[in-house]
C-alpha cells in the first residue's frame, strides 16, 4: 500500500529523481520521460472517461489502472535478479490479449476504412484520438529506452496494441454519431485562386 503524507520532498530541486529501485537520475532521463509520458496519458484520458458510458466507461477506467502499472513497471529498471521476494509490477501477456479481444469485439461492427479519417467527430472520439497519439509518443520513448537500457518487452506490445484500442473505439464513438470524419487528400487544392 502507498501512503503518501507529505507531498514535497525537495530531493529532486537539483533536477535529479528517485526511481523505483532508489538509485537516482536526471529528470530529463528517458525513463522518466517515458513514464511521465505515460502519466501524461492517463491525465488526457480523464478527460474521455467523463465522456464515456457504461461498458466504455468501465474498460477506460482499466486502462487507467494499467497505466498506472505501466508506470511502475519503467519506473523500476529491470534486472536478472528480479525473482525476489517481493519482485517489481511488470505488464504481462493478459493486460495485451484483453486490448486484442476488445479491439476485436468493437471492430466487427464497424464498415471498413476506405480512407484515413481525422481525429474529430464526437467529444469522445475527438479524446480518444487525442489518447492514441499520446501512445504512440510514449510508445516511440519505451522503444528508445529498449535501445539503451533493458526493459519489460510487454511494455511496448500493450502500447502498440493500446494504440489500435483508442483508433478502434475513437471510431465506434463516431459510428452512432454519423461515422468518421475522412481524410480527402488535397480537398483544399480545389479551387484555389
Amino acid at each position: 500500500m502507498v501512503v503518501l503524507n507529505k507531498i514535497y520532498t525537495k530531493t529532486g530541486d537539483k533536477g535529479e529523481t528517485a526511481l523505483g529501485d532508489g538509485s537516482r537520475v536526471h529528470k530529463t532521463s528517458l525513463r522518466v520521460e517515458a513514464y511521465g509520458t505515460v502519466d501524461e496519458l492517463n491525465s488526457i484520458l480523464g478527460y474521455a472517461v467523463l465522456q464515456a458510458k457504461e461498458v466504455l466507461r468501465e474498460q477506460l477506467m482499466i486502462i487507467q489502472n494499467d497505466l498506472f502499472d505501466l508506470g511502475a513497471d519503467l519506473c523500476v529498471p529491470q534486472s536478472e535478479s528480479e525473482k525476489t521476494q517481493f519482485p517489481p509490477l511488470r505488464i504481462v501477456e493478459n493486460q495485451v490479449d484483453r486490448l486484442e479481444k476488445e479491439i476485436d469485439k468493437a471492430n466487427k461492427d464497424l464498415a471498413p476504412l476506405r480512407s484515413f479519417i481525422l481525429p474529430g467527430g464526437t467529444v469522445l472520439a475527438t479524446h480518444l484520438h487525442h489518447c492514441r497519439t499520446v501512445t504512440r509518443r510514449a510508445e516511440r520513448l519505451v522503444v528508445g529506452l529498449a535501445l539503451e537500457d533493458q526493459i519489460n518487452p510487454v511494455t511496448i506490445k500493450y502500447l502498440n496494441r493500446l494504440s489500435d484500442w483508442f483508433f478502434v473505439m475513437a471510431r465506434a464513438s463516431n459510428d452512432n454519431s454519423g461515422g468518421d470524419v475522412l481524410w480527402i487528400p488535397g480537398a483544399s487544392r480545389k479551387n484555389s485562386a
